[in-house]
């Protein structure tokens, strides 16, 4: 079972927490990790794009000019897609991009994504985030005392100050334990994760 140190907000350590196997000591599946990402990604996608194909652009009802002697390259329409003004070959019409992966392809892809944290070292455990008012100063304070910049940082249910003090952090996002997606923990080079949200991780994906 893996076990990783537990920091406080002043970046001193005070103790350790124990791992779920099952969860952060599987076998890493980047394959299914790709999959996931891709799913993400593409259901993230708006698909309002569009653009008018030539039956759809208005005018050019008539041949622009007769068939044969005029030297010019035969022309049956000034809204083909060659003409300024034409219309788009194989124009963009608003779909969905989204896509649906299996449950377990999902958790298998989440619990690859948490172990390569761990075997990184960039799994960072704190005892907790508590700020009495939204402070930007005093989390950014706590990423430095722990030796992180650019990170994903996990917390519990209702913890409504640390959301707002990383708010204003570009390096940082905030995310309760629900709402963690493997592009995200792939993305950010460190994982913060405080001990509750640890213990509901185990809770929900064990």
């Amino acid at each position: 079972m893996a076990n990783v140190k537990v920091f406080n907000m002043s970046g001193s350590e005070v103790g350790s927490i124990d791992l779920n196997d099952s969860i952060f000591a599987v076998e890493v599946n980047e394959h299914v990790m790709h999959r996931a990402v891709v799913q993400y990604l593409a259901n993230q996608r708006q698909g309002t794009q569009s653009a008018l194909t030539r039956s759809e652009v208005s005018g050019g009802g008539r041949k622009p000019w007769r068939q044969k002697g005029t030297g010019r390259a035969r022309q049956g329409s000034i809204r083909a897609p060659q003409w300024t003004g034409g219309g788009v070959v194989f124009a963009p019409k608003p779909r969905d991009y989204s896509f649906k992966l299996n449950k377990k392809v999902k958790r298998l892809a989440l619990k690859s994504a948490l172990t390569s944290k761990v075997n990184e070292g960039s799994f960072v455990v704190i005892d907790e985030l508590s700020f009495d008012a939204p402070k930007t100063k005093e989390f950014a304070n706590v990423l430095k005392n722990v030796n992180v910049d650019k990170a994903l940082v996990v917390i519990e249910e209702g913890n409504n100050n640390a959301v707002l003090s990383a708010r204003n952090i570009p390096t940082v996002k905030t995310a309760c334990v629900n709402a963690i997606n493997v592009y995200d923990i792939i993305k950010y080079d460190s994982m913060v994760v405080t001990k509750a949200a640890v213990e509901k991780i185990q809770e929900v994906y064990a």
